[in-house]
């Protein structure tokens, strides 16, 4: 047991802190998404505007804790890919939404043109989805570790300076 938990420790305290801040994100997105959805922007700018400040908060709560004692490769970088992982996860999420309310809306429109199966589509089948990429992504292209540079050469075509 000691061996394992010397092999994956880290990574078990980066998933637990990460899912910390995506709680407290998650909470935020929540919330102007359900402000949002009957405004005039409708179902989809709803999710696009919630997704964009949770995202900002994330990435503080990211960088700042969850991935504090990894070096620096420069915010401007960080924060471009950051926003890149969270667009193809904003539209991870919206595929869920896209799938539930068109398509099988389609079929049954009693059933998912509403606000809870909308809700169940893109803040949970959404989220799950979108969340095990960004993790990934974050880990590995976002927040290196100095051993993992050549995954962000390889990404980016560029070797990483660190400041």
């Amino acid at each position: 047991m000691k061996a394992l938990w010397e092999r994956f420790g880290h990574l078990v305290r980066e998933l637990g802190k990460f899912g910390v801040v995506g709680a407290f994100s998650y909470l935020i997105d929540l919330s102007i998404y359900t402000a949002l959805y009957r405004s005039p922007l409708g179902w989809f700018w709803a999710k696009v505007a919630s997704t964009v400040v949770a995202a900002t908060v994330a990435f503080i709560g990211n960088r700042f804790w969850t991935w504090r004692d990894r070096e620096r490769s420069g915010l401007r970088r960080e924060y471009g890919l950051y926003f890149f992982f969270n667009a193809v996860g904003l539209g991870i999420a919206l595929a869920c939404l896209g799938v539930s309310h068109a398509v099988l809306g389609h079929y049954w429109p009693q059933v998912f043109h509403n606000q809870l199966a909308d809700t169940i589509a893109a803040q949970g089948f959404g989220l799950v989805f979108g969340t095990l990429f960004r993790f990934w992504s974050y880990r590995r292209f976002v927040f290196v570790a100095a051993s993992s540079d050549a995954g962000v050469e390889e990404l980016t075509g560029e070797p990483v300076t660190r400041q």
